[in-house]
């Protein structure tokens, strides 16, 4: 994409940020691929322009000339929207070859078939939207920050007359497709999610999970598969085209999301991957959750095979190295990736890899899988390498004869049982510490049938208002604790899904009546989106303090 402005091609000591262009000029450069949607959309002038060049022009305002990324694929001012249009294109193309609703009677398909089109060309348009909200921050001239939850860039420039603007990218920002579902209303207007829904319950629910990442477990997503099908071809030619004019882009960093999206779609409905059972690839114990591998990695490789994927690496040293980069993987130490563990139907130890969070690969999954009442773990070369009993020690039974071998005990047991003895011996020491009780004064007391992964990350969150538990995670205002999103995400959680589970369970403060769930204010010293947590589900808190609201709950 080529952009009227010389300072994209120059360097200077200052930063002269992007220029103000209006909506028609970003669509005059970005000519070519409009006119190739045009052609595959196949319909008259009128009716192209209603259904697709309106969805078009609401997109470029919203992202205007961010990049997609900051040193990456689609790296250039007006990157996002580039990459936009031409995952879109070619997610409409692939709808030619695939049949919608194949269940349905010819009359159904016909009449859903535009729709379902209509639909995949909307996903592969806002399948990288997120961005704008997790990665960067805007501002004008004067420093005033930009909120993509409220308008689109093109309306909040033209607003505050600005002639040019300046981007910063957040430090360390962590991939939420979730947040996809917030931009999309700057995007799509009602009226199309109202056509897109009539005469059927399965395509707007299908684009929703599409664009904000969450799988369908109960039907095949076809629009989904074409739409990462398209964005993973988009990605591969764009890095192979600019690798001679940029140098060596970081090739590869976009493919974790595959990756991650097939072990969710195999822990979900391949029944080698049921956690805890008899020759699974998934064990869950009290140390963490780990994959066999490598045959957790040939089913990713097979998997993505079959969904016809460009440069996903075959190498199982590749997607090893890609996950730990990314921390989807916890190494065991600097010089070991791969972990052995002892299941317990097992005969004798395993590799595996180990996640660093659970709800990596059961995001969605409800119930959680229970974890072992025991550790996977064994260490090579440690001198206990069987499994633990599963019940302690118990005295003999009249008549029976003791076995010698539970007096050999490894040294690892006599340390743990040599730590246990001061506790009995020396009782001083322990009534010496106990003044450490009232630091845990704040405590979160939420409902029981609150999603178990919510509520210890948010009780993790409260924990730090504690004394000696670091620096606070969170922080009260007026009607409550505000937690920022980026908390949730920082433990392995969409914020879409935390949303939704504390506002089922009446967890929630509105900003006002009738207002969005969540609002911005300055937080450690920058500004962060989060929820407010209303103060009588914390114990600690002095309620007379707060501006408490009725609740049905209460």
């Amino acid at each position: 994409m080529v952009i009227p402005s010389s300072a994209a091609n120059t360097f200077s000591s200052a930063d002269p940020g992007f220029a103000v262009l209006t909506v028609d000029e970003m669509l005059t450069a970005n000519a070519d691929i409009v006119a190739r949607i045009k052609l595959c959309y196949g319909t008259d002038r009128d009716s192209f322009e209603t259904d697709v060049l309106a969805l078009i022009r609401r997109y470029a305002a919203y992202v205007h000339l961010l990049p997609a990324t900051a040193d990456n694929y689609f790296s250039a001012p007006g990157g996002l929207l580039r990459l936009g249009l031409e995952t879109g294109f070619f997610s409409l193309q692939g709808t030619d070859a695939h049949i919608f609703s194949g269940r349905s009677t010819i009359t159904t398909r016909r009449l859903l078939e535009p729709r379902w089109r209509h639909a995949t060309f909307i996903a592969g348009l806002c399948c990288e939207v997120h961005r704008v909200l997790s990665h960067i921050i805007v501002t004008d001239a004067k420093g005033e920050v930009w909120s993509g939850y409220l308008q689109p860039l093109s309306d909040w420039l033209t607003a505050r007359g600005a002639t040019r603007y300046f981007l910063s990218w957040r430090p360390q920002a962590i991939e939420t497709r979730s947040l996809s579902v917030f931009a999309l209303p700057h995007v799509v207007p009602p009226q199309v999610l109202k056509y897109l829904s009539e005469d059927n319950a399965i395509i707007v629910p299908h684009l929703m999970a599409s664009i904000s990442g969450m799988p369908a477990y109960r039907d095949h997503n076809v629009l989904d598969g074409l739409v990462r099908r398209s964005l993973a071809l988009v990605i591969d030619r764009n890095l192979t085209a600019n690798a001679d004019r940029y140098g060596s882009p970081q090739f590869g960093s976009h493919l974790e999301r595959y990756l991650v999206d097939a072990l969710r779609r195999l822990a979900s409905s391949d029944s080698a991957w049921v956690c805890n059972h008899d020759k699974s690839r998934v064990w869950f114990g009290q140390d963490g959750l780990f994959l066999l591998w490598p045959n957790a990695a040939d089913d990713v490789r097979k998997l993505l095979e079959a969904d016809q994927l460009p440069g996903i690496p075959k190498a199982v040293e590749t997607m090893l190295e890609l996950l730990l980069a990314a921390e989807v993987f916890e190494a065991q130490d600097a010089a070991h990736s791969i972990w052995t563990i002892y299941p317990p139907s097992a005969k004798t130890v395993l590799e595996a890899v180990k996640l660093t969070s659970a709800s990596i690969l059961f995001a969605g999954i409800d119930p959680l899988p229970k974890a072992l009442d025991m550790k996977l773990v064994r260490r090579p070369g440690a001198p206990d390498a069987s499994p633990p009993p599963a019940t302690p020690q118990r005295p003999a039974r009249p008549g029976e004869q003791l076995s010698l071998m539970p007096s050999v005990v490894s040294p690892s047991a006599e340390k743990s049982a040599d730590e246990r003895l001061p506790e009995l011996s020396h009782p001083t020491p322990s009534v010496k510490s106990s003044p450490a009780a009232p630091r845990d004064s704040f405590t979160l007391q939420a409902p029981l049938r609150l999603n178990p992964v919510v509520r210890d990350a948010l009780a993790t969150v409260v924990h730090t208002l504690n004394e000696g538990a670091g620096p606070a995670q969170g922080c009260t205002t007026a009607q409550g604790f505000f937690v920022p999103l980026n908390e949730f995400e920082r433990r392995g959680l969409q914020p879409f899904m935390a949303l939704h589970a504390l506002a089922d369970v009446g967890m929630l403060v509105p900003t006002s009546p009738g207002g969005p769930p969540t609002f911005a204010r300055d937080f450690n010293g920058a500004r962060s989106v989060g929820i407010v947590v209303d103060p009588r589900f914390i114990a600690g808190f002095d309620l007379d303090g707060f501006a408490l609201q009725d609740s049905e709950n209460h």
